[in-house]
């Protein structure tokens, strides 16, 4: 995407969803990056924080914590991801306090986790994971979007009941 300032809720195709926007971190490991495949997508725009642009983002929701639970209601809302360890991620989200906050019920994580310093959150999942989670339950089209994802037969499964 260039660097020409555009309303992102507008430039999306009339009657498909705003480009999903993730924010990364620059201290994300590209090798543990489960979004790295998507983006080639026209459906995603990369931003590597600090970058923001309040005027781009107007419609959109944040996924995080502490929130109503993301729903169809919010198919027509943009959706904003900050994409870090749980660490960096909530370093992130003060920049983005402006923007509804969304949650996701509790679904299993397939990404395997070691962590030395702490122990992630009982519900944590992979960026990834998040991403299919919210399309899912707004009634998005979720095709493609667990392509590139090495885990992703095993999340699908481990989430079976979740899904019907």
């Amino acid at each position: 995407m260039n660097g020409t300032h555009l309303n992102l809720k507008t430039e999306a195709v009339p009657g498909s969803h705003p480009p999903t926007v993730i924010v990364v971190h620059p201290k994300e490991r590209k090798s543990k990056c489960t979004v790295q495949p998507l983006r080639t997508s026209e459906d995603f725009v990369f931003w590597k924080f600090p970058r923001k642009e309040a005027d781009r983002i107007q419609g959109y929701v944040r996924l995080g914590l502490d929130g109503p639970l993301i729903s169809p209601a919010d198919a027509d809302s943009g959706l904003l991801v900050l994409d870090g360890t749980w660490r960096l991620a909530e370093k992130m989200e003060p920049d983005y306090r402006e923007l509804p906050v969304r949650s996701l019920p509790d679904w299993k994580t397939a990404y395997p986790r070691v962590s030395k310093q702490f122990a992630d959150p009982s519900a944590g999942l992979a960026t990834i994971e998040a991403i299919y989670i919210a399309y899912h339950l707004m009634g998005l089209d979720t095709t493609g979007l667990l392509e590139g994802y090495y885990w992703a037969d095993q999340f699908l499964e481990l989430n079976r009941d979740q899904l019907t």
